[in-house]
């Protein structure tokens, strides 16, 4: 995992009220996270992802994950990295407030 998908994980996600996986096959995929109790994929995009067809590739994949019914959010890694209060106040507005 990268730097920032290592953060997400120990500081937010390890600890979810819903079990999350990381590096979860789906597919022909392999997700950066997966929580099926949400059915939600969260992708942490890193400079890899920062070239047009890059772009075109990762908007095919997510409405390919959409279309099995999943809610697929990503993240750039300067967005965890630098705004992290802020991608894990996003993500925990995600839980259904009976959960809490």
């Amino acid at each position: 995992m990268t730097f920032a998908e290592n953060k997400i994980w120990y500081n937010c996600l390890r600890n979810f009220p819903y079990r999350v996986y990381r590096q979860r096959p789906l597919d022909n995929f392999i997700v950066d996270f997966y929580c099926p109790k949400l059915k939600l994929v969260i992708e942490i995009d890193g400079a890899s992802h920062d070239t047009e067809n890059d772009r075109d590739r990762d908007q095919k994949r997510t409405e390919i994950l959409q279309s099995y019914g999943l809610n697929v959010i990503r993240f750039k890694n300067h967005e965890v990295l630098h705004h992290f209060t802020d991608v894990v106040a996003f993500i925990e507005g995600l839980i259904p407030p009976s959960s809490l």
